[in-house]
């Protein structure tokens, strides 16, 4: 799942913004709590078991809170939790990078004054739930500050983010910023990561406690693929404008299958992005239904990817996708990739041009494989990769660590 992250100028632009910020801070409390958003989730009358403070990093369309975070809300208000969440930016925000719009300075500034609104906010709470860190771009003040303090804060991880400060082209960030997310996870009680590189690092930088969780999907939402011969083979892709540039590592080979058949590409979420000019292509806008009904209108899903560090923080969550829909799944054998692909079996690892060539004729060319294939992969989205398993396992992680 592709993180969506602040562009390395906010430092600058925010840094004198926010000391000024400070010096008038309680002045402008009144004025821009008409701009703060707390949702909150209630559990059943009379069985709350604990309050809990989620400060995701957006809100719903963010596709790493909405998987990691929100999906869980029904299920944890089920079990007595009352969950009061207060994201960091806006659907707006996230509107503007699928469309290739820069979010103004004035935006970005009222999501840190949200955020720090958000910590002032009246309420007895019993953990604090973080997505990745509290202010991007800052240093991990504030988390240092709830350790001292003693509030139990857990803080989750699906990607590498802290590649996007310790592998910095700027000097001074790398510098000032280098270790910041190292310190967040030192100071949590407990650090829920998506995969084994991101648990790695928790585990080098000194984290209390590291738990593996899996980026899932509620398998019983998807509609399961009847795989049929066809006249023309689709070939799916779904992520964002941000990581559509994965695309180009296979255009050769999406070519040369253009040259020897008809196939059509559908790419869900790409925005602008046109990578294969000279193949029938169907580009979507994303949708949460576009993702449910993803069977209908592909026999293949891909996952394309550079072996490079911030790639292997990945937690291969459009492959997830792909096999809860009954589709078999071609990937570069990049971090998680290699354990939820199993070559042969629900899909194939594919390093070079000639495996992305042999494995994609051989889906074209036989239904049958296509068909065990997909079985195969949904039946692993239903064991290891499915909300109704991993939900009470975050539960009983995220009560533990509020008795702590």
């Amino acid at each position: 799942m592709q993180s969506i992250s602040n562009p390395p100028y906010v430092l600058f632009e925010i840094s004198i913004l926010f000391l000024y910020t400070l010096t008038t801070y309680t002045k402008l409390l009144h004025v821009f709590s008409t701009n703060f958003k707390i949702i909150t989730v209630c559990a059943l009358p009379g069985s709350i078991s604990m309050r809990v403070l989620v400060l995701t990093r957006y809100e719903r369309l963010g596709p790493s809170s909405r998987v990691r975070f929100y999906q869980y809300f029904p299920y944890l208000k089920s079990k007595g939790m009352e969950i009061v969440s207060a994201p960091f930016f806006n659907n707006d925000y996230v509107l503007n990078l699928y469309t290739g719009r820069k979010s103004s300075s004035k935006a970005i500034l009222l999501a840190y004054l949200r955020r720090l609104y958000t910590l002032t906010y009246k309420g007895s709470f019993d953990l604090l739930w973080i997505e990745k860190e509290l202010l991007p771009w800052f240093p991990s003040i504030l988390e240092a500050l709830f350790r001292a303090r003693d509030i139990p804060y857990v803080v989750d991880y699906d990607d590498a983010v802290f590649h996007r400060y310790d592998k910095h082209s700027l000097a001074l960030i790398r510098a000032l910023l280098g270790n910041k997310i190292d310190d967040v996870m030192r100071h949590a009680e407990l650090v829920v990561v998506g995969n084994e590189y991101l648990a790695e690092r928790a585990r080098r930088a000194g984290a209390f406690k590291v738990e593996l969780l899996p980026s899932v999907v509620d398998v019983s939402r998807y509609e399961l693929k009847q795989h049929k011969k066809s006249p023309i083979f689709s070939i799916g892709w779904i992520g964002s404008p941000l990581n559509a540039r994965y695309l180009g590592l296979i255009r050769d080979v999406v070519n040369e299958l253009n040259h020897e058949s008809d196939i059509r590409m559908v790419l869900v979420g790409a925005g602008m992005n046109q990578p294969f000019a000279e193949v029938s292509t169907e580009v979507l806008p994303w949708s949460e239904e576009i993702e449910l009904l993803l069977s209908q209108k592909i026999d293949v899903g891909i996952m394309p990817l550079m072996d490079e560090p911030f790639e292997r923080g990945k937690c291969g969550y459009k492959l997830v996708q792909y096999m809860a829909s009954g589709l078999p799944i071609v990937a570069s054998p990049v971090g998680i990739n290699r354990q939820i692909v199993e070559p042969q079996v629900n899909g194939y690892l594919a390093g070079s041009v000639e495996d992305w060539l042999i494995a994609l004729r051989s889906l074209r060319d036989n239904v049958e494989e296509r068909t065990g294939m997909g079985w195969a992969g949904h039946q692993k989205a239903k064991k290891l990769y499915n909300l109704e398993v991993t939900a009470p396992k975050l539960f009983n992680l995220l009560s533990n660590a509020a008795k702590k």
